[in-house]
């Protein structure tokens, strides 16, 4: 697969930790508020604009892009944001209690995505997918990156191990909920082999989060191939950002589920229908320990709840969600399309299963399930299959932080 050095804009090093934001979906519009309140560096003032504007002002309408394209280029007026002297690349390495990942960051080419050199597993959701492309056409930048993960080459890694071991990072922050992101720029020395080890040893790369990014980022692309007639492929515009993990460093959190009611059943039905679907048994546990099984909480107690998968199953239909999907939530509780129905949520592993016995206890929901978290594997299998994951199938964690490095596609 192809990547490449590129010359972007990056921060003045004593502005990276005001800078460096959340990704802009993990946050609604109260959360982007808050976080950003009192800080007016922070890149969420520009991956969400709408927070310095009339709170009742629809999110996707042209000020809030207006006003992103605005505080972008304050930024860089503001000399808070920097163009890099020479095309490079960068390690970027996040550490959270004792589990710690380093990707590279580099810029992926759109036709690969367009290929499926680079693997999807999720569907874009069109209004999401408008919204990202018309803030990245508009400031001509991915400030976000994507982030990918590909199966790991011993010569990639000797290199970036050798990179870290003598040279010191121009960022460490320690960010508030806990995470140091370290990023260390390297020099076309390292980047050019790294970038010929790519081309002629890994042949795919797999998209672990960020797939409205990546779609938007080869939207916007493609348009502007289409609209330049001497169009070769080399420009900024078929480049986008992107952070490589390598798969063996990943860590994937449960994506846990909450139903806000039973569908017009009681409990003791619905504890008897679900019986008669799976193996169900009172528990102290809160999460389940294997795949085939998950935890279900339901009026102050906790359930087990366990299955074997039919042997001819698919990977997507191996599934622990695909599963709990399609003979619990659509037939016992009528979640039939879980990316559109408002009587389900989605709860992040990182906010663990305590967060499931609130919103139960709460009465805002009625059930929940805490589950066993895809593995890359699973992942990697389900890509290569050309099937599409239900929605918020994986959680990965840590969050990549935007704004330590942004690609511009002028």
């Amino acid at each position: 697969m192809r990547i490449r050095t590129f010359q972007g804009l990056s921060p003045a090093p004593q502005h990276a930790s005001a800078v460096a934001a959340v990704p802009y979906d993990v946050v609604n519009r109260d959360e982007a508020a808050e976080l950003a309140a009192g800080n007016p560096l922070s890149l969420l003032h520009v991956d969400r604009a709408e927070i310095d504007l009339d709170p009742d002002i629809d999110p996707y309408s042209s000020a809030v892009y207006t006003q992103a394209r605005t505080a972008f280029e304050k930024l860089q007026a503001d000399g808070v944001l920097l163009r890099e002297p020479a095309p490079c690349m960068y390690l970027y390495r996040q550490t959270i209690g004792d589990h710690s990942q380093t990707g590279l960051v580099a810029v992926c080419h759109i036709e690969d995505y367009e290929n499926n050199i680079i693997k999807k597993h999720e569907k874009t959701r069109a209004d999401k997918e408008k919204d990202r492309t018309t803030l990245v056409d508009t400031l001509s930048a991915n400030t976000g990156p994507i982030f990918l993960t590909y199966n790991g080459r011993p010569g990639v890694q000797a290199l970036i191990d050798n990179h870290l071991a003598t040279e010191s990072p121009i960022y460490d922050v320690a960010a508030p909920d806990g995470v140091r992101h370290q990023v260390w720029r390297l020099p076309n020395s390292t980047a050019l082999p790294i970038t010929s080890i790519f081309a002629e040893q890994v042949p795919a790369a797999y998209v672990a989060d960020g797939h409205h990014r990546a779609a938007s980022a080869f939207n916007v692309g493609k348009q502007r191939r289409e609209a330049n007639p001497n169009h070769t492929g080399q420009e900024n515009y078929n480049w986008f950002l992107s952070v490589l993990f390598p798969a063996s460093e990943l860590k994937i959190l449960p994506y846990n589920r909450a139903v806000k009611d039973l569908n017009c059943q009681d409990r003791e039905e619905f504890l008897a229908k679900v019986a008669q679907i799976f193996t169900l048994e009172p528990t102290t546990d809160k999460s389940p320990s294997k795949t085939g099984e998950c935890c279900m909480y339901l009026k102050g107690q906790w359930y087990r709840l366990t299955w074997k998968p039919a042997p001819d199953a698919s990977p997507i239909d191996q599934l622990d969600v695909s599963i709990l999907q399609d003979r619990l939530l659509a037939p016992l509780l009528g979640i039939d399309d879980p990316r559109t129905s408002k009587r389900i949520d989605f709860i992040g592993g990182i906010r663990g299963t305590a967060e499931l016995e609130k919103l139960v206890d709460s009465r805002d929901f009625a059930v929940a399930f805490s589950m066993f978290p895809v593995t890359v594997e699973q992942l990697m299998a389900i890509s290569d299959a050309d099937q599409i994951m239900p929605p918020k199938s994986t959680w990965f964690e840590p969050k990549l932080r935007s704004g330590f490095f942004i690609h511009t596609l002028a």
